[in-house]
């Protein structure tokens, strides 16, 4: 199994050091908004940064490449449909992000909704999804669509189950609360977070979740579900297409205080 260890950023951010099969002190780091507490990590473990990987343009995700390439000459690849810093190789859906003397490929999937060029990275086991995806819920709509950002998701669920999901940040417990606000009935949720608060008690992450996971409680994951149905449909007033939905829990959940 992939070894990966999170490094915490400003509030919630997660920044994934991915290490190499072939020598586990070699790293690529994912989406690394600030360098300070990467470098504090690779001085700590003994670790030597040897790539990196961006998944969208915003700053907490890539405000730390410019300065952890001063330190280190590594590749970089990030979203070919978005600015980058770092000279970043440009990838996009059916491209590989390979990083050869590491013994290590992802594949790119384009993933907009978040950001209109967003992409992930899927292999060895895991997927690295940036702002598309988090355990139980999504990315707010800055760029995208409703219906773009359901169809990058859908992407997401046809994974194979036992995929590990490394998502960006660390909201695990508040979507939780609102999944179940969307579906109260829903086991898997409530027992899922009564762990989640436990692990968050004891200063611990929620990830990584795995697709297996995600596809039974996160309701953005589950708009074709007649129990996600209805509630949309109960909120809105009328019936709804998955797209309409989709869009509605959306819009639910960015008003949401749990």
């Amino acid at each position: 199994m992939l070894q990966v260890t999170p490094v915490r950023a400003f509030t919630d951010n997660y920044i994934w050091l991915i290490h190499s099969p072939r020598d586990q002190r070699q790293v690529v780091a994912v989406d690394p908004g600030d360098a300070s507490p990467v470098h504090q990590a690779l001085a700590d473990h003994k670790l030597e940064l040897s790539g990196i990987l961006l998944t969208h343009h915003h700053h907490d995700h890539v405000g730390g490449v410019v300065d952890l390439l001063r330190q280190s000459s590594v590749p970089v690849f990030g979203p070919a449909n978005e600015t980058v810093p770092g000279d970043a190789v440009r990838v996009r859906s059916g491209q590989r992000a390979t990083f050869e003397t590491l013994g290590l490929e992802f594949n790119v999937l384009d993933v907009p909704g978040h950001t209109a060029g967003h992409v992930a990275y899927w292999g060895h086991g895991a997927l690295f999804c940036g702002d598309t995806m988090f355990s139980a819920g999504c990315g707010r709509l800055f760029e995208g669509t409703a219906e773009q950002m359901l169809a990058s998701l859908a992407q997401f669920a046809a994974l194979p189950e036992e995929t590990q999901v490394y998502c960006g940040h660390e909201y695990t417990q508040s979507n939780l609360r609102f999944a179940l606000a969307v579906e109260p009935d829903n086991e898997e949720s409530a027992r899922y977070l009564e762990e989640c608060s436990h692990k968050r008690a004891r200063h611990e992450t929620t990830l990584p979740s795995d697709i297996r996971r995600e596809r039974n409680v996160n309701p953005f994951l589950r708009c074709h579900r007649q129990t996600v149905k209805h509630a949309a449909e109960a909120r809105a007033g009328r019936e709804l297409n998955p797209v309409e939905v989709f869009a509605v829990i959306r819009e639910w959940k960015d008003g949401f205080r749990s």
